[in-house]
């Protein structure tokens, strides 16, 4: 079993930043974020494998560039810095894990079994 609790959403405008943190209680393998919009399906935004050799982290062509994923192994912590952001950014961000390197896509929803109950970002123009 795993909880994660996402932290650091808010209102910004164009061009700020935001620094979101997900503390995870577990031995994820992988650790995604991904958004959503009401109305629209949720969307990778970027994955971490929190063993340094499994790769680096993943991202989505939409944040890729503005969007730094990190992790603190000793801390079970994943963050994802995000900076330049645009109103499209405006979503409910989640954290989710996955404790199995499964052969799935990292945006593949159905491999997270264990998911934070989100929070908000909101970029303004």
């Amino acid at each position: 079993q795993e909880w994660l609790e996402e932290s650091g959403g808010g209102s910004v405008q164009t061009g700020g930043s935001l620094r979101l943190s997900c503390q995870h209680s577990g031995d994820a393998w992988i650790v995604a974020w991904f958004r959503q919009v009401p109305g629209k399906e949720r969307e990778g935004v970027a994955a971490v494998y929190t063993d340094v050799g499994s790769g680096r982290p993943l991202y989505a062509d939409s944040v890729y560039g503005r969007f730094v994923a990190s992790r603190d192994n000793s801390k079970k912590m994943v963050s994802l810095q995000m900076d330049r952001l645009k109103p499209e950014d405006t979503a409910m961000y989640y954290c989710a894990a996955d404790h199995s390197s499964s052969g799935r896509s990292w945006k593949d929803q159905q491999r997270y079994h264990f998911w934070g109950q989100g929070t908000q970002v909101t970029v303004s123009s």
